[in-house]
């Protein structure tokens, strides 16, 4: 291509014949200068207007081909420069048959998935993107997954192009990936636990989850291939390896739809008369409260003679699940309780004992 626009220049300007390479160069030059300006142009106005749209795939095409089709642009130009200035100088900088040029493109290519990706990990988590907004932990690890594939194929396509036979590394991979899999059965079964996590998933980052098999509790903070960091409630980074999961119950309270108020309260022996009032009126007290989740069971009974009270039991739900409110919920709940065991004339039991003693006969004149 270069050797006929070059012949062409030639017979269309005789007298510039030897200086035709340096007018080839400038034009070279100069059209990708014009396409580079033309294509950012092209690409801010479209994408201003893609912004303006509901549609999500036209902005991520878009933000994603945008650097690599310049970086073509200006590949090509470069490729052609060097082609004119080997023929020129008669020098061989880049043989014909090199698998560089295609190669570069192709790198291009993967270039431009990955920023795809990049793009679609970031808009998939955002609530103002997409209706339905997918957990940043799958979506990290999906992207992680593909970015792992597109490198690898990206790698094999550049050993083959420079003659290294891909059969033979697979065949190799193969019978080495056994042995690597018999002396890192622990590494693989942390990130097949983690996989399982990805794909279950059980808890996502940000979650509050405890294990009353292992002594594990705290907030998720990140979920990588091979262990877990938690960060417990006293503020110290806790490391779990994946594979722990596997074997292992996990409470997830961050997903609870309601927080449970379950307490017993004694009233005193000499009260016994106002014990059925005073649970009724908890009762109603507690359907009328408005962070009482009335939908839920309700129960207020007498449950127990106790050692010195007689006890009922309070069993309802809040509607809250936030840790703080539901605390500052429950102790509002309690201090009515007490306000109504005051109301009728009684009180709160505490730990007493009352001793009897037998009356002693009196005692005879021989005994004196």
């Amino acid at each position: 291509m270069v050797e006929l626009l070059q012949n062409w220049l030639e017979q269309l300007l005789p007298e510039q014949a030897e200086s035709s390479w340096l007018i080839l160069c400038t034009v070279v030059s100069c059209v990708a200068v014009v396409l580079d300006v033309l294509l950012r142009a092209i690409f801010t106005r479209l994408i201003r207007q893609a912004d303006k749209t509901k549609m999500l795939w036209d902005d991520l095409l878009l933000h994603a081909v945008n650097a690599p089709v310049l970086a073509f642009i200006w590949l090509v130009a470069a490729f052609a420069l060097l082609q004119i200035l080997q023929q020129h100088f008669d020098i061989e900088v880049l043989a014909a048959d090199n698998p560089l040029p295609r190669l570069s493109f192709i790198i291009i290519g993967a270039w431009g998935c990955l920023r795809f990706l990049r793009r679609m990990e970031e808009v998939l988590v955002e609530p103002d993107r997409v209706s339905k907004p997918m957990d940043p932990t799958t979506v990290s690890a999906l992207g992680r997954v593909l970015r792992i594939i597109i490198g690898i194929i990206l790698l094999l396509i550049v050993m083959q192009s420079y003659g290294y036979s891909i059969s033979g590394i697979l065949a190799f991979g193969g019978i080495g990936g056994i042995a690597v899999g018999f002396a890192a059965k622990d590494l693989l079964a942390n990130f097949f636990g983690g996989m399982m996590i990805y794909l279950d998933r059980p808890f996502k980052v940000g979650d509050w989850i405890r294990s009353p098999d292992k002594n594990i509790e705290g907030v998720v903070e990140e979920i990588g291939w091979r262990q877990t960091r938690i960060r417990t409630f006293d503020k110290r980074p806790l490391y779990v390896p994946n594979s722990t999961f596997n074997n292992i119950s996990v409470e997830n309270p961050s997903r609870m739809t309601n927080r449970r108020i379950y307490e017993y309260i004694g009233v005193r022996y000499d009260d016994a008369a106002h014990v059925e009032g005073i649970i009724d009126d908890v009762k109603a007290m507690l359907a009328v409260h408005e962070s009482i989740d009335h939908d839920l069971i309700l129960m207020v009974n007498l449950d127990r003679f106790g050692p010195s009270s007689l006890d009922f039991f309070v069993y309802t739900f809040t509607r809250t699940t936030d840790w703080a409110t539901f605390h500052a919920i429950k102790q509002d709940v309690l201090v009515k309780i007490m306000k109504i065991i005051d109301q009728h004339g009684a009180e709160i039991a505490f730990p007493t004992t009352t001793l009897h003693l037998a009356s002693m006969p009196e005692p005879t004149e021989a005994q004196v």
